[in-house]
């Protein structure tokens, strides 16, 4: 892997979420520093989980 930059799968791993998911923040524009390199998604080995914004249980959680 690229330096300075993890995989999609290595970020699963690390943060114990689907790479689905991981792909679905980054096409959002959640995940800060994220490139994508055709239909590949990088990661900045520093870059933070964002916090899980989904409604759970029909309510909308309370932003902390």
């Amino acid at each position: 892997h690229m330096d300075n930059y993890m995989t999609l799968a290595e970020a699963s791993k690390k943060w114990g979420i689907s790479e689905r998911r991981i792909r679905t923040l980054c096409s959002n524009g959640r995940l800060e520093g994220a490139v994508r390199f055709g239909r590949t998604w990088a990661l900045p080995v520093n870059a933070v989980k964002p916090k899980d914004m989904r409604v759970k249980s029909g309510k909308y959680m309370k932003q902390s």
